[in-house]
């Protein structure tokens, strides 16, 4: 019988989180911020089938870097656990907080026992009935949960891009200031992202009960001017 070859547990859990985040920095970066009515979700994305950002529930939104495959059954979940808690209780009993940790377990869980992690980071944004009620959730690739302030990156060259967002943010901008500012800091000084090369969506408080809304390419053109 031969005997299991032995890796000690910090060893694997370290050769796990630098696995994960070499496949998450190969992909496209996604910044999620601020704006005067609420938040903004802006990942650079040329296609037109595969979709980083989706809409979970009246006022809460999805986002996912990496593999697309893995972060999509996150987004089946997140979407049916939404539906089943609004389903039983009522539907303001749904939270952003209560799905990132539901979510936040299954990564976790995935991390520690399964040979390969999930080379994803995920969002979950809710836009409160106010300003101080926003919430962006960023669940990294081992489960932890970040309970992120004004902005939030995932994915690609993160670093960079939260050093553009921190230099140029600015508190309760119009939504075609904040969009500027989220593709200044995705694009760089060095490149030139357009329309076609951008998924935009947005939660909008106060409009109605279903808050998500997708921006059209004309509208992203007309946003950026």
């Amino acid at each position: 019988m031969s005997i299991p070859f032995y890796v000690p547990p910090e060893q694997a859990m370290r050769e796990k989180a630098d696995f994960a985040r070499k496949g998450i920095s190969r992909g496209r970066s996604l910044v999620a911020m601020q704006y005067d009515r609420g938040l903004v979700l802006v990942a650079e994305n040329p296609s037109n089938n595969l979709r980083k950002i989706s809409e979970i529930y009246d006022r809460i939104a999805f986002a996912g870097v990496g593999r697309f495959n893995e972060f999509d059954q996150l987004r089946q979940a997140g979407v049916r656990a939404a539906d089943v808690q609004g389903y039983r209780y009522s539907r303001d009993d749904v939270e952003g907080r209560a799905l990132a940790n539901v979510l936040a377990q299954v990564i976790g869980n995935w991390f520690t026992h399964e040979p390969k992690p999930f080379e994803i980071e995920i969002l979950i944004a809710e836009v409160g009935r106010n300003g101080n009620g926003d919430h962006l959730f960023h669940v990294t690739y081992d489960g932890t949960v970040i309970d992120e302030t004004d902005f939030c990156i995932l994915g690609g060259d993160s670093e960079t891009v939260g050093d553009r967002m921190k230099a140029s943010f600015v508190h309760g901008v119009g939504l075609a200031d904040a969009v500027k500012c989220a593709v200044s800091a995705l694009s760089g000084p060095e490149r030139a992202l357009g329309p076609d090369d951008l998924e935009v969506a947005v939660l909008e408080r106060g409009v109605q009960r279903r808050c998500f809304s997708r921006l059209s390419d004309a509208d992203v053109a007309r946003l950026l001017g």
